[in-house]
This record gives C-alpha cells, structure tokens and sequence, in this order.
C-alpha cells in the first residue's frame, strides 16, 4: 500500500498543488487527469460554503479547493493505518486506490447550494448521489479510471453512496462518512479558516490522524486513547461551527431566502439541467425563471447589486421556548411554507397592514438529523474499547444528547419593510401558535 505512488508522494518533490493554509497536495499524473475533467473542473465554480459568504465575506472558497485537502487527508489516513496489521491486511492496494479516488471525487455530485435545496426534501428533486453517478459515467472520468487506475465507476459510486457489501468497503466507508472521516477533518478546518473565526481548527489534526486504528470488530474506524482529547475538540469544534457559522441567524436568514424562492418556482425549473450548472449559470436560470414574479424579490435580496436579508423577528429553542420550538422543528418543508402563509395572513390583519405570503419565512431545524458523534477509543494496556461518549463529559453532552436541538433554532423571519411594525405591534409567540393550529399536517 505504501508503495502506491500517490502515497509515495507525500514524501517527494512530485508535483503538487498548493492549497491554503500553506498546504502542498501531491499531485501524479493520474490524479492530474482526474482533476483536470469538465466534472471536476466544475467545482472550482461551486463555493464549498454557498450563502455563508454573505455574512462571512471570505468564505468563498470552493469545492474544487475542499476536493483536494480531502484527497490529501486521505492519503495522510492511509498512510497511517498502513502500519496497523488488520487494516493492511483486510485493505489491498486496489481497495486504497479506491478510496483515494472516492476521497477526491467525494463532492462531484453536488450542484451550488445543494444543501439547502435538499433539505427541503421536495420528492421531484434528485440527491446529489444521482449526480454523481451520472458524472462518474462520463466518458472523461470513465475512462481516466479505467485506463489509469483499472477501476470501474460504479465501484466508486457504491462507496460515495454510503452503501458497504462487504467488510473492506465497511472499512473505507467508515474513513469517507464517519464520526472521524477525511472529509470532516478537512471542512471544519477549511471552513474555519475561510470565515476567519478559529473554532473549527481548535482542534489537533495530526495528534488524531496518529491515534487512527480499527474497532473492535475491525469493520470500522476507531482510536487509541492517546488520541480521546483531540477527538473530544474536534467534536467541541463542530459543535461552536454549526452554532456559529452554518447556523448563524443572517446565514439561516439567507438560506430561508432561496428555499422558499426556489419552492415558488416549482416546475419552472427543470433540475436535471439546471443541478449540471456552476454556481453563477444556476443563479441566472433561477432569476430568469422568476421573471417579476414574487421569487425574484427573494432571490434579487441575495443575488441583487444591494444585499437584502430578511430581519429575524423572533427565536425559539428547546432550553428557551421548549413549546414553540418542538410546535415547529423538524417538520416538512411545504408545512412551514404553509404555517408561514396563515401567519402573514394573521398578521396583516393584526396590523392593517397588506403582508404578501413570501414576506414571512419560517426555518427550522429539518426533517433530517445531524449524525451523531460516536467512536470507540482501544486502551492498548486494557486490551479494552470503550465508546467514547463514555469516557467523555463533552462529547456525552454534545454527541449523545441530539446535537440539533442545541445548534439550530426556529426562527421567524419577515422582510425589511415590515420586520419593524411586527416587533412594536404584535405578540409573535401568539401568532406563531395561531398560525400553527390552522395549519393541519399532511393528511388531515
């Protein structure tokens, strides 16, 4: 494994590509010719962050950017475990070159803002892993991996796809989407980085990368003791990123922006083209589509020559408004688009005031949780793992209790020219609840 000359390039002067902060990824010619594809050249047009550049003016780096500091912690991985007896026996050559193609191509499937577009969970729009098997089939890196590397693509997809048949891939599942993987190690980092805050590199990468082992039943990654005090910051520093960056109010507030926009437009938009478009093209189609209708107010607040977020008028958590904040976490998209409306309606008679239904946004927390934060630690002079949740008061706290019930927030958001009249003249908390009850579930 050792001997795969991508590995080896870690220690040479091969070519590289450098990246920030100040980092030399080693690049060999068939890396090369992957990278240089129309696929993966496309990520150098998608941010890796999106709409938290509105907030955070330096985080607008890319996908292309990220794909490779993933590439190279994935080399740094197995490096690493190549010295570790059961992992080197269950994982050939072959199976590491999977993996590091996988790690580089991690991302090929995503389109700009998907995250927020798929948490809406609209049943007419792909998952980005639909994207990324139609890209790993094009003739350009179809071909690269069968010339250079002898792997088929559909071999990458199975493992990009979160679905392991058997133990080896159970294993490189594990170092691609897992409590400790190559791509969280990468994004928090990076992210912290870009948005010039320090939370998110708080934390030892190169004490934990050495602390890298198999679990007990050698199907997945684990770590020595040595390494339960960086792992414990790196899940502190998850924690204060989502708190303080991906869930940032005016984040969240631009993020309700484009959700409800890009609901409004409905059939308007045909997504097998429009998800194939950089970051720029998508912006175009979406504000073409809008015509002077309603969404192109939205979507001009976020993409216009003058920046105009939606005012945060209220805010409910679990510890503060346990009530308020369970009445509307985690359900449905089109239900809150719903509850929105009935509060826009409740409100302009409450005021006398004309409110529009897209003037009013409530976010939530969605449908789909965070996965939680849980890793076994092996004490080497026991003989013994332990979870680590178990053997930590920070992670037992952060990880074992729900993670988004402490990160993320309901909040109500209404435009500019109203968000002052709603907070002298209404009671929200009361609103909320009115709109909520003449809001029935799906199915009533």
């Amino acid at each position: 494994m050792l001997l795969l000359p991508e590995i080896a390039a870690l220690r040479s002067n091969f070519g590289s590509i450098r990246i920030p902060p100040e980092i030399d990824v080693p690049i060999t010619p068939r890396v090369r010719r992957l990278i240089d594809t129309p696929q993966f050249r496309r990520l150098a047009n998608i941010s890796q962050l999106g709409l938290v550049g509105l907030v955070y003016p330096a985080a607008n780096h890319t996908r292309f950017e990220h794909s490779l500091g993933v590439y190279r912690m994935a080399l740094l991985f197995l490096d690493r475990m190549a010295g570790d007896s059961r992992f080197a026996a269950a994982v050939a050559a072959h199976d590491a070159e999977r993996f590091l193609v996988a790690a580089l191509l991690h991302d090929i499937g995503h389109w700009p803002f998907c995250h927020p577009i798929e948490d809406v969970s609209l049943a007419h729009v792909p998952k980005h892993e639909q994207f990324a098997q139609r890209f790993l089939h094009e003739p350009e890196i179809a071909d690269a991996l069968r010339e250079d590397w002898d792997i088929d693509s559909d071999k990458i997809f199975r493992l990009l796809n979160g679905k392991p048949s058997c133990p080896t891939d159970k294993i490189l599942q594990s170092l691609l989407s897992g409590p400790i993987d190559v791509d969280k190690m990468d994004y928090l980092m990076r992210d912290s980085l870009h948005a010039g805050v320090p939370y998110g590199r708080n934390f030892d990468q190169a004490r934990l990368i050495q602390s890298l082992c198999l679990n007990a039943a050698g199907d997945g990654l684990a770590i020595t003791d040595k390494g339960k005090t960086a792992a414990e910051m790196m899940v502190f520093a998850r924690y204060v990123m989502f708190s303080e960056v991906y869930w940032h109010h005016t984040v969240r507030s631009a993020t309700a922006m484009l959700q409800r926009a890009f609901v409004m437009l409905g059939d308007s938009l045909d997504h097998e083209s429009l998800f194939a478009l950089s970051e720029r093209p998508l912006i175009e189609k979406m504000l073409a589509a809008a015509g002077q209708g309603p969404a192109s107010e939205l979507l001009d607040g976020l993409f216009g020559a003058k920046r105009r977020l939606y005012k945060r008028v209220a805010q409910y958590s679990l510890y503060q408004e346990p009530q308020l904040y369970e009445l509307l976490a985690r359900r449905p998209f089109p239900w809150l688009v719903r509850c929105a409306e009935n509060f826009a309606e409740i409100a302009s008679k409450a005021l006398g005031l004309a409110i529009a239904p897209h003037e009013i946004l409530f976010d939530a927390p969605p449908v789909k949780l965070e996965v939680q934060f849980q890793i076994d630690v092996y004490f080497a002079k026991e003989d013994r793992y332990r979870p680590l949740g178990d053997i930590s008061p920070v992670v037992k706290t952060l990880a074992k209790q729900q993670f988004d019930d402490y990160v993320k927030r309901v909040r109500v958001l209404a435009h500019p020219r109203i968000s002052k009249e709603l907070l002298a003249h209404v009671n929200l908390a009361e609103l909320v609840r009115k709109a909520a009850s003449r809001t029935p579930d799906e199915g009533n």
